[in-house]
């Protein structure tokens, strides 16, 4: 007998919000918003937008930059910091309804919730500083200075599976630089981005500085990110769509901010604690059920440590409890969806095909409690050829390839041999390998004694090669994206000065 849907309540509509306004899409049409681990619940129904919904949101946005843009930053910042206070009094509510759409554990939907919380305290901060330059002129009497100034309307189009904490880290910095801003959550995940607007709602924001619209990449993304009024983009997601909206940009010079893919290594050395890299691995491969940019999905293991690392690990992983996120006792939840599913057995296949040893996992799991979720077991594959595609492309699930290794040199050279190059992470007791390792791993960041994710928010983020374009957020270099320099002379010398020319002899 099948089982009857969890929930008969009718699912709540949410509607775009557009110049401080609630307003359907022109088209009539939504899209249903479905819990992963339980797929008979709508976590709600969000409108399936189009070019209009962007013209309009562009539009308004553009009307409130010309007031946003003049109130001045502290004050600004007083609006991102009572913002952040709302987000802290409404985490576990706002995490709960994390979990219910996309999925991962209530112990990490509270750390993307607080993630957003400590980057709305930081960007606060930065309301009263914003620093700028100040220099001596090359002539008398003269007074030089640099300063910041904001950019004007940005689009952000964030993922799903830090669905509060990314736009955090996109809509906070742009807003205290003095930017208005139109967001395109995924569709997997809209609710937390209203949830986060809410916050902002609440504070004071005033209309049209924050506009929501939802709907789909081609029908979305792509007009908003060709908008000619749009001048900054900032994106994360996967490299082939990065490559297309960095394309896109640059035809009309738009600044462009991309955070894209990663295949990140950990190398665990001869000497390293295992015990700790073992607790490494399994948070870093199994974490949001591998769906992280930054995930651990290659470990690189010293060939005198190998086998036990190995043995240790699977004798782990198959220990993990996974089910629906909203169970305290669960270490892992579902895939996002079910084509992010039929992607991670897909690579499960591949790498059967390419001759590295699926050690456990490897299946779907479909019956009983599994039976309306999209889930996926912890998959281990060891004797992993650094060539292989499972050791080369990014699989955005929780897989993770085991590849054994000669010496210290032939782990680094491993670990730089992919087209990414975001996370990066070395377990070892010799402070002589771990500033080599510094050094020499060519990523945006690298981790000693510690797995490749848990970045912190007033750090720079973000990659080297196919994994971004040089821009980073968190931090101060969020501040640098949203913000132009200009440069500012007072001359108080009451004659010309004609800098390089009146130089004195």
């Amino acid at each position: 007998m099948a089982t009857e849907p969890i929930s008969v309540t009718k699912p709540r509509v949410f509607k775009n919000f557009i110049d401080g306004q609630w307003v359907e899409s022109r088209s009539g049409q939504a899209f249903e918003n479905v819990n992963p681990a339980d797929t008979r619940e709508v976590v709600g129904i969000f409108q399936r937008s189009g070019k209009a919904e962007v013209d309009a949101a562009v539009e308004a946005a553009g009307r409130a930059f010309a007031k946003w843009r003049l109130v001045p930053a502290p004050r600004r910042a007083e609006i991102i910091y009572r913002a952040s206070q709302i987000l802290e009094e409404r985490k576990e509510d706002y995490s709960r309804d994390m979990t219910r759409e996309m999925g991962k554990v209530l112990k990490e939907t509270r750390g993307d919730t607080q993630e957003a919380i400590d980057t709305g305290y930081f960007m606060a901060g930065e309301g009263r500083r914003m620093f700028g330059h100040t220099v001596p002129s090359e002539l008398p009497n003269k007074f030089a200075m640099a300063v910041r100034q904001p950019i004007g309307v940005c689009a952000m189009i964030t993922p799903w599976n830090f669905p509060m904490a990314i736009p955090s880290w996109k809509l906070f910095p742009a807003l205290v630089a003095g930017n208005t801003c139109i967001i395109k959550p995924a569709q997997d995940t809209p609710l937390s981005v209203f949830n986060f607007v809410e916050a902002l709602m609440d504070a004071g924001i005033p209309k049209g500085v924050v506009n929501i619209v939802t709907g789909f990449g081609s029908e979305v993304g792509t007009p908003l990110t060709e908008h000619p009024d749009v001048r900054a983009i900032s994106l994360t997601g996967s490299t082939a769509v990065g490559r297309v909206v960095g394309e896109s940009a640059a035809r009309s010079f738009k600044r462009c901010s991309l955070e894209l893919g990663g295949k990140n290594p950990m190398i665990v050395l001869d000497d390293a604690n295992l015990d700790l890299a073992l607790d490494g691995a399994l948070w870093g491969a199994f974490g949001t059920t591998g769906q992280r940019c930054t995930a651990t999905s290659r470990i690189i293991v010293q060939k005198g440590v190998y086998r036990e690392f190995v043995n240790r690990l699977v004798e782990r992983a198959k220990k993990l409890k996974i089910g629906n996120g909203l169970d305290e006792t669960v270490d892992m939840g579902p895939a996002v969806n079910k084509s992010q599913m039929e992607t991670d057995l897909k690579y499960i296949e591949i790498g059967q095909n390419e001759g590295a040893k699926m050690l456990c996992g490897g299946h779907r799991l479909e019956k009983g409690e599994y039976q309306h979720g999209w889930f996926v077991e912890p998959t281990v594959f060891g004797d992993v050829d650094p060539k292989m595609r499972i050791a080369q492309e990014e699989i955005f699930g929780p897989v993770v390839s085991v590849i054994p290794c000669d010496h210290m040199d032939d782990a680094i050279e491993i670990a730089n041999g992919v087209v990414y190059g975001l996370s990066s992470a070395i377990y070892t007791k010799d402070v002589n390998r771990a500033f080599k390792a510094m050094c020499d791993l060519y990523a945006g960041i690298t981790y000693i004694n510690a797995p490749t994710i848990g970045a912190e928010v007033h750090l720079p983020f973000g990659g080297t090669k196919q994994t971004g374009n040089g821009h980073r957020e968190g931090g101060i270099g969020a501040i640098d994206f949203y913000t132009e320099w200009k440069s500012v002379y007072v001359d108080y010398s009451d004659r010309l000065q004609k800098a390089q020319i009146d130089r004195p002899e």
